[in-house]
């Protein structure tokens, strides 16, 4: 990561605010691509190909492309799989789920990341953070309003977005194994790199011609989750992670108006419900990693990005 500055908390948060309005919008609109028949492939390639600018000029003025070498290739390969795997059911429940259901779902992915912590890592897990957990589930079993209401949300897709925060939370492990081996710069712009050359790979399989607007979809959408990186990325230098992370939830919040201004998704009690759930579990482990001196779980965004 790039060297720590003074600290300026305000900047920080609202660097971090900032981050978490980019993801808002980036996720609209890949999921407004997705009506005119964008898939989850096309979405890797578009997001990472229109990304990368905005992360190169980053690196250009700030760290230097001096912190794009790679010290260890096998540890960037084996993360970027994760997270290309990861960011494709990300983009495939965006699809299938109304977005604020899928956002907010992703957010399990501390909560993943505590269990695999204790698994691989062998970090002791007390109860407070246990009942954290099983809270967070709650949370996810609330969004799917179970009951025959006629109003669930598809199994599928909640199947998919879990399976997007565990794909998550596993890059979060692997970004704790490496430590400072490895440099912010390096790992965002490798894996913009690979998420391309993976998206080039699938193109002739999943792609298909759209509208020219469709594409003026995609490239904002490209610009906006590079740049939330780097806003994200930045607000690092200027404040701690315990500090800005609570901010990310923020997402749920941008994904639910943008959810209800271009689809008419108005949020339902069970997603407002789930949602308290989810984040008060993640907020609660966060709280206690930063308690016990522990590295605070990586959020979401920032471990798939």
């Amino acid at each position: 990561m790039s060297a720590r500055g003074p600290e300026n908390i305000p900047l920080g948060i609202a660097l971090r605010c900032a981050a978490a309005g980019f993801f808002s919008i980036q996720s609209s609109l890949l999921k407004l691509a997705s009506a005119d028949g964008v898939v989850a492939p096309e979405m890797l390639l578009y997001r990472a190909l229109f990304g990368l600018p905005v992360v190169l000029v980053w690196v250009m003025f700030g760290p230097g492309f001096g912190a794009l070498r790679m010290n260890r290739p096998s540890v960037h390969i084996g993360r970027s799989a994760l997270g290309i795997a990861s960011i494709l059911c990300t983009f495939q429940s965006i699809v299938m789920l109304p977005l604020a259901d899928a956002i907010t779902i992703g957010f399990t992915a501390p909560i993943f990341a505590t269990l695999l912590s204790a698994i691989i890592l062998k970090e002791a897990v007390g109860p407070h953070r246990r009942w954290a957990v099983a809270l967070g589930f709650v949370g996810v079993i609330v969004i799917m309003r179970p009951g025959g209401s006629g109003h669930e949300v598809p199994i599928a897709g909640v199947l998919i977005a879990l399976i997007a925060a565990f794909g998550t939370a596993a890059v979060t492990i692997t970004l704790r194994t490496v430590g400072g081996r490895e440099t912010t710069a390096s790992l965002v712009f490798w894996f913009f790199t690979f998420s391309t050359l993976v998206g080039l790979a699938l193109l002739p399989f999943f792609g298909s011609a759209h509208r020219p607007w469709t594409y003026a979809v995609l490239v904002m959408a490209g610009l906006a989750g590079g740049t939330m990186q780097l806003t994200m990325t930045e607000s690092l230098r200027h404040a701690p992670v315990s500090v800005v992370s609570p901010f990310d939830y923020l997402q749920i919040v941008g994904a639910t108006i943008l959810g209800w201004l271009l689809f008419t998704q108005s949020p339902t009690v069970n997603t407002a419900a789930g949602a308290l759930l989810i984040g008060g579990s993640g907020l609660y482990t966060a709280w206690r990693e930063h308690r016990l001196r522990r590295v605070p779980p990586v959020p979401p965004a920032q471990a798939a990005g």
